[in-house]
């Protein structure tokens, strides 16, 4: 692991109800300004912990000498293969590391040990959008490549995935490939976003070259 993280004085535990606000904070932070002006993924969080497809387990809190430096959540997640039928799977973020603690490897620490619990929950593989340069140093690849190709964008190339285990994948390419998107709580209102975000401290929204969206 990167030699500037202390992996003795790292711990992993699963969030509790006493951490939410703490961890939608961070959330919060982590994101801001970084995809659009604001952010909305602490109001993704918020909601999905009602839902049938979140994944208690795999709700995940990382402390370093007791202090909040990262989190993930998980959800169930398939894929629709071309034959018909359904392949369970998991999805995960948002991945969310304190600012402070951002680009020294917190964040592949906190995913590698969220992929091994995963794994032993049963999870066969892992799809998630995001940065290859972050994700391969994993092992995710570009799904497209396993044949598994994203609902709004068929050849992207920021859509990836990873066996966890060896062969899962081999189903896709027997049904002739398969289609991925994401449970229907990652897709949100935005007014009810805005409202939640009113109960934090303000922050200026700033639209910052590199967005994704406007």
């Amino acid at each position: 692991m990167n030699s500037k993280i202390d992996m003795e004085k790292i711990t992993f535990r699963n969030e509790t109800p006493a951490d939410y606000r703490a961890v939608e904070n961070l959330t919060r932070e982590a994101f801001w300004n970084v995809y659009k002006p604001g952010c909305d993924e602490h109001f993704v969080l918020h909601s999905f912990r009602t839902r049938s497809d979140f994944v208690p387990e795999l709700d995940i809190i990382m402390e370093e000498n007791g202090v909040l430096v990262g989190h993930v959540m998980f959800a169930r997640a398939e894929i629709r293969l071309n034959n018909g039928k359904t392949l369970p799977i998991m999805t995960f973020g948002p991945i969310s590391i304190a600012p402070n603690f951002k680009r020294k490897g917190y964040g592949t620490a906190l995913l590698r040990h969220a992929m091994q619990k995963a794994k032993k929950l049963g999870s066969g593989a892992l799809a998630i959008t995001g940065n290859i340069g972050f994700y391969g140093k994993s092992g995710f690849v570009v799904a497209k490549t396993n044949g598994v190709l994203y609902h709004a964008d068929p050849d992207a190339d920021y859509f990836l995935i990873k066996e966890l285990v060896p062969g899962f994948l081999d189903q896709v390419k027997e049904a002739g490939g398969g289609t991925f998107k994401e449970p229907d709580g990652y897709f949100i209102d935005s007014k009810e976003a805005e409202k939640f975000d009113r109960q934090f401290p303000p922050k200026e929204k700033l639209r910052l070259p590199g967005q994704i969206f406007g």
